[in-house]
């Protein structure tokens, strides 16, 4: 337990805010965890520690989210989406780890901070989008999830897209990131990155925090009106965006 052994002060009192903030977002949105924690936490922790870390937290927290209201989950996105996710996971793990990273994330945050930016403008819901764009995103999403653990954005602004209602689109993004979260943490665990003493104890810590911010978030996402989740769901994508851009350019 050598990462958790010397924190300073300043950890122990940052990180619970950041897990009670960073899931009180996902339990509004059904995403936006990781990438709020994780450059927040990196300033104490390695990577190789906190994406194992916050992939088995997001699998925790997807399945409590997606479990209390599944029948809201939309089966047929979800079976239009997942095959093309596991290909992008796929294509995230063979294909564009050899490929600069800094473009990368360049692009897929000028991604979300354009989709966040519609979100927030016109929150009225407009046509549907065709069901074949579950092709690139599914495939987008997987990648970017396998190489960031950063696949929420697409989802979420693909299903917003398809479907209309806000408890519809929080299920299946959520239930979309179990799924990939869990089949990240497997392969984690195979590299030998999971099965650690020190990666148990930071999840047993990190769990109460990560609960009231889910409990919280869901109260918040319950009183929300449909136009006021597009803002929401624009905001957090934007300011997902926005963190992805700094990283990139402080790196």
């Amino acid at each position: 337990m050598s990462e958790l052994a010397a924190l300073p002060l300043a950890f122990w009192v940052v990180a619970p805010l950041t897990i009670v903030f960073a899931y009180t977002v996902f339990g509004m949105s059904g995403f936006g965890s990781t990438i709020i924690s994780i450059p927040i936490l990196a300033n104490w922790l390695p990577l190789t520690y906190l994406v194992p870390l916050m992939a088995m937290a997001d699998v925790a927290a997807a399945l409590v989210v997606g479990g209390a209201n599944r029948r809201e989950v939309s089966v047929p996105e979800l079976k239009r989406l997942l095959p093309f996710v596991v290909v992008g996971i796929v294509v995230g793990v063979t294909v564009l780890v050899h490929v600069p990273r800094e473009p990368l994330r360049v692009g897929a945050a000028l991604f979300a901070m354009s989709v966040g930016l519609h979100a927030i403008l016109d929150p009225a819901p407009g046509g549907t989008i065709s069901r074949w764009w579950c092709i690139p995103a599914g495939i987008l999403a997987g990648a970017l999830a396998s190489v960031f653990g950063a696949g929420g954005p697409v989802y979420a602004a693909y299903l917003s897209g398809r479907l209309r209602g806000k408890g519809e689109i929080r299920s299946t993004v959520s239930t979309i990131i179990s799924v990939s979260a869990t089949v990240r943490t497997t392969s984690y665990a195979l590299a030998g990155l999971v099965l650690k003493a020190s990666i148990f104890a930071g999840f047993a810590l990190a769990a109460p925090f990560a609960w009231a911010g889910l409990a919280l978030g869901t109260r918040i996402h319950v009183g929300l009106t449909q136009a006021q989740m597009r803002r929401v769901v624009g905001g957090v994508l934007l300011a997902s965006g926005v963190v992805l851009l700094a990283r990139v350019l402080l790196a």
